[in-house]
């Protein structure tokens, strides 16, 4: 589909920027990675509030790597979102759970280290050029990863992975559009939006009911991460 995309709209392939390319395209394939095994290993609306502290991951390489300045009020708001991490993985004690929840920390890291890399490629190169790289790599690194447990899936399962796939472009082009063309304290409003969404699907395909530690890491994270994102957005 990617390819479609890029035929009509008359994206070339640059020959410049490749190796940042690439390494966007290693951080998201990581990303996902870590991603798909956390929802697969956590409660649903658990993992998604860990993989959406990835704000906070973004604004530090920012300053880390593009030179951008962090307002004052943001180092205040901070310790807001640790602690709504420290409830959702509820680390009192050695358990899978909290290191499946580790991950999904690694997975919210990669996914600000892609968000950096296309903040840095955007000024250069188009939005399906970008994507087409990160599906490329993506599938590069999975391959080995599944080498010796690769399963061919039945005619179900191969129409349940082409929606996967299909809705998963779709989301990365129209989130791309969106920060494009709308207000980005909006749009990150909206993001958030979706824990409730997943909190919806884990209980309907799941029974999973959020306990105590959870929506209070939820609250916690989402407004800090709201708030933070205005402040930003004013500065």
């Amino acid at each position: 589909m990617i390819v479609y995309f890029m035929k009509k709209d008359k994206v070339p392939f640059s020959k410049a920027g490749i190796p940042m390319l690439v390494l966007r395209g290693c951080c998201g394939a990581l990303y996902m990675i870590f991603y798909f095994y956390t929802i697969a290993h956590m409660p649903l609306v658990d993992a998604i509030i860990l993989i959406n502290t990835s704000l906070i991951f973004t604004i530090l390489l920012s300053r880390l790597f593009l030179k951008e300045k962090i307002p004052p009020k943001v180092y205040f708001i901070m310790p807001s979102v640790v602690a709504g991490v420290m409830f959702t993985i509820k680390p009192f004690g050695y358990s899978t759970y909290s290191i499946v929840a580790l991950l999904g920390i690694l997975a919210a890291l990669f996914s600000a280290g892609a968000g950096i890399c296309i903040r840095y490629l955007g000024q250069k190169h188009h939005t399906y050029e970008i994507i087409f790289y990160f599906m490329v790599t993506a599938t590069l690194i999975s391959i080995p990863l599944m080498w010796s447990k690769f399963v061919i899936p039945s005619a179900e399962e191969w129409l349940y992975l082409i929606c996967i796939g299909v809705i998963s472009l779709l989301a990365q082009v129209f989130l791309t559009k969106a920060f494009t063309h709308e207000n980005a304290v909006v749009v990150e409003i909206v993001r958030y939006i979706g824990i409730a969404f997943n909190a919806l699907w884990g209980f309907a395909f799941w029974l999973e009911i959020p306990d105590a530690f959870s929506i209070i890491g939820m609250i916690l994270i989402v407004g800090g991460c709201i708030a933070i994102t205005k402040v930003r957005k004013k500065d």
